[in-house]
This record gives structure tokens, C-alpha cells and sequence, in this order.
């Protein structure tokens, strides 16, 4: 099963095992990390997802053309890495990722 870790703002962080296929936002809000809201359930349309993905065993496709446009309105300053959690689904059982969540969401 696929773990991601969560590096919270304050430095503190958690980690999760789930499901394959299950989008990092998904797990997130299952376990209720803080600053991952996801109002819009993962749809990629408002953002609330934001992660920086620092590092990852699991090869994700470029962000789509609705995930790029969506990353010019977070909340936070948009990076390199910056990803949707939405979007991030790991296939690989064995995958392990780190996401940094960032301070502000809204």
C-alpha cells in the first residue's frame, strides 16, 4: 500500500498508508490532516489541495491543462513541484511520497 507523508507548516509531520489509486487529498482528508481541505471533493477547481511534492517513488503524469490553470490561483505561491493533492493518485503499492503542505490554503 502506497504511504505519503505529510510535512505540516510547523514542521511537524504525519504519515498515511492507503489504498492504491486513492488521491493524496482523499487520504488526507480521511485522516484529517491539517490544510488539506479539498471543498471541491477533487475536481481540481478550487485549490484547497495545494501540496509542494517534495519527493516520490511513483512517476505522475504533468499536471493537466484544468490542474495548471487551478495552480495559478492557490492561495500559497505556486512552485516548481506544486501539484493538486486531488490529482496525485499513487498505482504503485510500494510508493512512498512526501508532500509539504503549505501555510495557507484559502
Amino acid at each position: 500500500m502506497p504511504t505519503v507523508t505529510y510535512v505540516l507548516p510547523d514542521g511537524s509531520n504525519q504519515t498515511i498508508t492507503t489504498a492504491s489509486a486513492t488521491s493524496v487529498m482523499q487520504a488526507a482528508v480521511a485522516h484529517q490532516v491539517p490544510g488539506i481541505i479539498g471543498e471541491c471533493g477533487g475536481a481540481a477547481t478550487c485549490g484547497t489541495c495545494h501540496v509542494y511534492l517534495d519527493r516520490s517513488t511513483e512517476t505522475f503524469l504533468p499536471p493537466g491543462d484544468d490542474e495548471e490553470a487551478m495552480l495559478e490561483w492557490t492561495a500559497s505561491p505556486r512552485a516548481d513541484n506544486s501539484r493538486l493533492a486531488c490529482q496525485l493518485r499513487p498505482s504503485n503499492d510500494a510508493a512512498q511520497l512526501v508532500v509539504r503542505v503549505p501555510a495557507e490554503q484559502q
